[in-house]
């Protein structure tokens, strides 16, 4: 029978995995970068560290910046927070980060209405990515069509923001968009009619339902909403 590999490892063995590549690693500088923050390696109850291989990346990924960049850690510390919130980092030094994945355009399908705001963005994030000016992005908040979520903007708020932006490209302000606003709060009312009950049967297959009918239903809105809008337009010509 086969022994599974263990899902941690020492920091002797970190240190052997990086050796070949940095010859000047140590163990005392790799507790010195924990130290910085810039790893996080979890405890045993008898206080070993335990090193996983996403600790084992980040742990590269800062000795490579250091040698081939020069970069200084509070640069590299700030890459890292980027990175984790789901951006690309900085290319220069001060210059903002992006969004890694950038808001589809199109049609929107069932599968794009899956929970997906592992980004976090900050404001200035979230201006430099949207286009938006921080007059606007003000306005829009205060019409409640952008909410911060604790300290971040997510992937939702970029969605939005980026709309805005290319939409005030013709004109239209902030103010006339709350109508957009007061439609899509009808929608979302109409599908928790049906969820709502799916969702007060226990189970995790009866959760899973809802959350696959809740997908279905927005994406329909959305195609319906489009249609009628299309068609509209078409009676006007």
């Amino acid at each position: 029978m086969a022994v599974p590999a263990r899902a941690y490892l020492s920091i002797g063995e970190v240190l052997s995995k990086l050796k070949a590549e940095f010859s000047d690693i140590t163990i005392s500088k790799i507790r010195f970068l924990e130290s910085e923050g810039l790893i996080e390696p979890q405890r045993t109850p008898s206080g070993y560290r335990k090193f996983t291989n996403n600790d084992l990346e980040r742990l590269r990924f800062v000795l490579l910046a250091q040698r081939d960049q020069y970069l200084p850690l509070k640069v590299i510390k700030d890459n890292l927070d980027a990175m984790d919130r789901g951006l690309v980092p900085a290319k220069t030094i001060g210059a903002v980060a992006t969004p890694r994945l950038a808001a589809q355009d199109g049609v929107l399908t069932s599968d794009q209405f899956a929970s997906n705001n592992d980004l976090r963005l900050t404001r200035a994030e979230l201006i430099s990515a949207s286009n938006l000016s921080d007059e606007q992005l003000a306005e829009i908040e205060s019409y409640g069509l952008i909410s911060i979520r604790g300290r971040h903007y997510d992937s939702d708020a970029l969605a939005v923001a980026k709309a805005v932006a290319e939409i005030s490209a013709f004109g239209i302000g902030a103010r006339h968009l709350r109508a957009f606003k007061t439609a899509a709060d009808r929608e979302i009312g109409l599908v928790e009619q049906v969820t709502t009950p799916l969702l007060r049967q226990k189970g995790s297959e009866a959760i899973a339902r809802a959350e696959e009918v809740e997908k279905e239903l927005a994406s329909l809105s959305i195609r319906l909403h489009a249609s009628l809008v299309r068609a509209g337009l078409h009676r006007t010509k």
